[in-house]
C-alpha cells in the first residue's frame, strides 16, 4: 500500500510534527509505503523511513502572511506528488484544503481545534466541509469526535487515541533536585492549557504544604502576552520560588522532572473555538509513573482513567484542582496505586496499537472505492 502523508514540520517541535513522525515508524513496520508531503519550512532530509519526501506545503505555525493563497497554490503540486499513491492520509487538518481535489480515498487525523476552525473558515469552509464529508475522519478522542461531529454533521468519523513511546519512561535519569512535594506541568505555554489556574491554585496548596513548588514546563514563544500575565500572576500571589516557568527543556530534563513530581497536572479548557483534543502529556505523565490530574469535557478524558489513574476535575476551578492536588499529596499510597494503574495503561496506548488501527483503517477507505 502507498500513502501520501500530508503534514507539517518541524517533527519534534511541535504535536502535528510529532504524531506524523511517530505514525510513519509504525506504518513502516506495517509495510505501508510513504510518500511524506512536507511544509517548506521542513528540514532537507527528514530522518524518517520514507519511499519519497517532498516540501511542498506551506508552513502552520507561525502562518506567513497570504497563507490561503499559498494553500490553494500548492493543491496542484500536492496531486503530482500523490499521483502513485493509493490513499492520502492528512496529519495537519488545514491541509485537507490541497487534498480535497481529486478521488483519491482520502483520510482525515482530527487532532482538536483546527478541524472545527477550517470548517468554518469564513472563505473556503464550504470546501473543507465538503472534503471532510468525503473523508474517514480519525478522531484522537471521543471528545474531539463530538466536536468534528458538531462541525460537519454526518461524517465518517471513528475514535484511534494517539500512540504513546512507553520506552522513554521506562527508564527515567536522575531526579532533579526539590526541597518537597513537586507538582509538574507541561505543554505549550497559551491559555487553553489552563496554567493560570494552577498559579491560583498554588497559595492555598503551599498553605497547606509549605514546602511544596509546582514547574510548568514548555514552549514560552506562542502566546507571549499570556507568558506576561503569569508571570505577572506569581508576582502578584508572592509565589517566587514557589512555581516556575523553565520554558521548553531538553528530554532529559524533562525526564528528570517526571522522576522528580509527585503529581502531574495540566487543568485544560475548552472553548467554542479552542479545546483540549487528547492531551498526550497526561499519557506520557502515567507511563513515567505518576498520578495525573486533568479537566473534564475535553480529550483528557480519554487520556484519564477517573479514579484509576488519576483525577478529572471541572474546567476553570482553582479550588477544585486545590482540592484534587490535596488529595493526593495527603496520600501517598493513593498516588502509588494511580502511577502504578497508569502504567499499565499507558502500556496498552503504544504506537504499535495505532498503527494496527490505522492501518485498519487505510484497507477500509481502499476498499469502499473500489
Amino acid at each position: 500500500m502507498r500513502v501520501a502523508l500530508l503534514a507539517a514540520a518541524p517533527f519534534d517541535k511541535q504535536g502535528w510534527g510529532r504524531y506524523a513522525r511517530d505514525l510513519i515508524a509504525t506504518l513502516e513496520a506495517h509495510g505501508v509505503a510513504i510518500t511524506l508531503i512536507a511544509s517548506t519550512d521542513a528540514p532537507a532530509d527528514s530522518g524518517l523511513p520514507v519511499s519519497a519526501y517532498h516540501r511542498l506545503l506551506p508552513p502552520l505555525v507561525p502562518a506567513p502572511r497570504f497563507t490561503t493563497a499559498r494553500h490553494l497554490w500548492a493543491i496542484a503540486s500536492v496531486r503530482q506528488a500523490a499521483s502513485a499513491c493509493d490513499l492520502i492520509h492528512v496529519i495537519a487538518e488545514p491541509y485537507a484544503l490541497e487534498a480535497g481535489f481529486g478521488a483519491k480515498p482520502l483520510v482525515v487525523t482530527a487532532h482538536g481545534t483546527y478541524l472545527p476552525l477550517t470548517a468554518r473558515h469564513p472563505l473556503l469552509g464550504w470546501r473543507y466541509r465538503h472534503t471532510y464529508r468525503r473523508a474517514r475522519i480519525l478522531c484522537v478522542s471521543s471528545y474531539t469526535q463530538k466536536r468534528v461531529l458538531e462541525s460537519v454533521p454526518g461524517a465518517h468519523t471513528e475514535v484511534i487515541p494517539n500512540g504513546v513511546d512507553v520506552s522513554r519512561f521506562q527508564t527515567l535519569p536522575a531526579p532533579i533536585t526539590k526541597r518537597g512535594p513537586l507538582i509538574v506541568s507541561v505543554g505549550q505555554i497559551k491559555r487553553r492549557k489552563g496554567f493560570h489556574l494552577l498559579i491560583r491554585a498554588m497559595p492555598s496548596v503551599h498553605d497547606l504544604y509549605p514546602d511544596a513548588e509546582a514547574v510548568i514546563i514548555g514552549d514560552t514563544s506562542a502566546d507571549q502576552d499570556y507568558v506576561a500575565s503569569l508571570n505577572a500572576e506569581i508576582q502578584r500571589l508572592n509565589l517566587q520560588g514557589v512555581v516556575r516557568l523553565t520554558g521548553r527543556v531538553s528530554d532529559e530534563q524533562l525526564r528528570a522532572y517526571y522522576a522528580a513530581a509527585d503529581i502531574f497536572a495540566l487543568p485544560a479548557l475548552s472553548s467554542k473555538t479552542q479545546f483540549e483534543g487528547f492531551g498526550l502529556v497526561y499519557l506520557e505523565a502515567s507511563a513515567a509513573g505518576l498520578p495525573v490530574i486533568g479537566t473534564r469535557d475535553c480529550g483528557a478524558e480519554d487520556a484519564i482513567r477517573e479514579g484509576e489513574t488519576g483525577l478529572l476535575i471541572p474546567q476553570d476551578d482553582s479550588a477544585a484542582l486545590t482540592a484534587a492536588i490535596d488529595s493526593l499529596l495527603r496520600d501517598p499510597d493513593l498516588r502509588t496505586r494511580m502511577g502504578a494503574a497508569g502504567k499499565v495503561f499507558a502500556a496498552s496506548q503504544t504506537w504499535d496499537q495505532v498503527g494496527d488501527r490505522v492501518a485498519a483503517a487505510y484497507q477500509t477507505v481502499i476498499a469502499r472505492k473500489k
